[in-house]
């Protein structure tokens, strides 16, 4: 960055900026000294900031603002539109800090005035060539702030630590060891002094891990490898070098409970994905959660959704913490509607199973659930000539984020009725190619519906459903607020308000673009503003 350019960062963030009509005199600054603490972090639920990918630790994307209403949402108004010129697919879930908002697109981040969207600083990163799968289409879901510090993953799995007050970088980290076949595409998770990240590649050979390094100087800390080594608990589903390539990857930031010090985070599929015979068993750690011990990475507990894996059910959707009585006992619950179709409900102290039921009304590769949490299979998997399997290879939801609302005890998200064609072609591990053996096609007959549904945590269907018109293709997700309202993106490129206990439709607004994020809220001064990212550009709404 040259020197005008610098100063002309320097003057913008000093910027005063003026309250809207009708707050009287009020006036509410840009602030000029970031310093979010660890306590910060820790706060839930989220109001004024929203400081991580999912708001807080919990996961939950509930907001404890209330200035727009059931009453009022009618009125909501576009303030601002943040175009990016290097993505047409922004998946990222905007960071705000004292009126800052931070965003990514592809490697890059950009520092925002939240109240009218002016650009403070641009940290420019060039993308990685010769990547495959999903690292090559260069997504990024968001950043990760501590102290006076923006964390960043990089396509090819870079930590990238930036001075939050002017977007210099401060560090540059390689968490892989080259191999191309590992990518990154999800935003860090802050927990106390450590920086923890994941890959993506689960799809594409490579051994999954989760990883933690020193806030300040960018030092590994631990790291959890998610397929065990030869002789380690669990490798006895890895003959051979299966483990070396099974997959597992980590490619969503978890959730966080400061009280338990422990991280819950999900895994994906095992490789190669629709041929089992290489990995035989449940191919732990795989399509689990995990729960972790934040300062050392030491494994507590683990919940493996689809042992043996042959669909692509990856289980990184967001592990929601959630504090309530069940079934008659207070407890301290991790719920996870899961993309194998059935919302799994744990006590997270320990990791024990208490309930899961079916969500996806399409489902044929299972009959239900047993008393020990194990899916009682049907003999549907993937052959050589073709198997129709529902839920298809995306999944009966995914990474989208759902969300929780402590109000209603209502818990939202969007599902996908789908199915697909599974065909299986064994096939050998190859650096720089996918290892999928073999691939899907959409069932002929079958039509995708994409249905927003709210549950309660004990109720066997949903309270209740708002089905959406499209082909289900968005990747939209769902954030509530103590207003009563859900936001989330539709299927026909809108951002909706729906009422949180009856699902009644409030307002949209069509952005013109696909969706593929989930929306926030974030309050400058007493200006309560919901923004969501569509196709290159980040949209910004408040009320009049």
């Amino acid at each position: 960055m040259i020197a005008w350019q610098k100063m002309l960062c320097g003057l913008l963030l000093s910027v005063a900026a003026i309250a809207p009509l009708g707050a009287q005199s009020e006036k509410s600054s840009v602030s000029t000294r970031i310093d979010v603490q660890p306590a910060q972090l820790a706060t839930t639920p989220v109001s004024a900031n929203w400081l991580s990918y999912n708001g807080d630790y919990t996961g939950r994307r509930y907001s404890a603002l209330g200035e727009i209403t059931g009453k009022n949402v009618g009125q909501l108004r576009a303030q601002w539109v943040f175009h990016s010129p290097n993505s047409n697919r922004l998946e990222v879930t905007p960071v705000v800090v004292d009126g800052i908002m931070f965003v990514t697109s592809a490697n890059d981040a950009y520092a925002l005035d939240a109240q009218t969207g002016q650009v403070l600083w641009h940290h420019a990163h060039p993308i990685t060539e010769g990547l495959i799968d999903d690292a090559s289409q260069h997504h990024n879901r968001g950043a990760g702030i501590w102290h006076s510090r923006i964390y960043m993953e990089t396509d090819n799995a870079h930590l990238l630590c930036l001075d939050a007050r002017s977007g210099h970088l401060i560090w540059d980290v390689a968490y892989t060891d080259g191999d191309p076949n590992y990518g990154a595409t999800s935003a860090p998770l802050v927990v106390k002094d450590k920086v923890l990240v994941g890959t993506s590649g689960g799809d594409d050979g490579v051994r999954g891990f989760i990883a933690a390094y020193d806030a300040e100087t960018g030092k590994e800390a631990w790291r959890f490898w998610t397929i065990p080594a030869p002789g380690e608990f669990g490798s006895q589903s890895w003959p051979g070098d299966a483990w070396k390539h099974g997959g597992g990857t980590t490619w969503m930031p978890g959730t966080y409970d400061p009280e338990l010090n422990t991280i819950y985070w999900g895994t994906s599929n095992p490789a190669p994905d629709f041929d089992g015979d290489p990995r035989p068993g449940d191919n732990l750690y795989t399509d689990c959660l995990l729960a972790l011990d934040a300062d050392t990475g030491k494994l507590k507990w683990y919940f493996q959704f689809t042992p043996h894996d042959l669909f692509d059910y990856d289980a990184v959707e967001t592990p929601m913490l959630v504090d309530a009585v069940f079934r008659g006992e207070k407890r301290k619950l991790v719920v996870e509607a899961n993309r194998n179709g059935f919302i799994y409900v744990l006590d997270r102290t320990d990791g024990k199973f208490l309930s899961a039921r079916q969500f996806s009304q399409k489902l044929n590769w299972a009959t239900g659930i047993d008393e020990k949490g194990r899916p009682i299979r049907t003999e549907v998997q993937p052959t050589e000539k073709g198997t129709r399997v529902c839920p298809g290879m995306v999944g009966a939801t995914n990474w989208y984020s759902p969300s929780f609302n402590p109000d209603t005890s209502l818990l939202y998200f969007l599902a996908l009725e789908s199915c697909d064609v599974y065909m299986k072609k064994p096939e050998e591990f190859q650096k720089g190619k996918t290892y999928y053996s073999t691939g899907v096609k959409q069932s002929e007959g079958d039509h995708n519906q994409k249905i927003l549904l709210a549950y309660y945590l004990e109720g066997d269907k949903p309270e209740w459903r708002y089905v959406q018109a499209g082909r289900g293709h968005s990747s939209a997700g769902a954030m509530t607020t103590a207003a009563g309202l859900v936001f989330f993106g539709d299927d026909t490129q809108s951002l909706e308000a729906v009422d949180a206990r009856t699902g009644k439709a409030l307002w949209h607004f069509n952005t013109g673009q696909n969706i593929a994020a989930s929306p926030m809220s974030y309050a400058v001064g007493t200006k309560q503003y919901v923004a969501i990212a569509a196709g290159s550009d980040v949209f910004t709404f408040a009320l009049p």
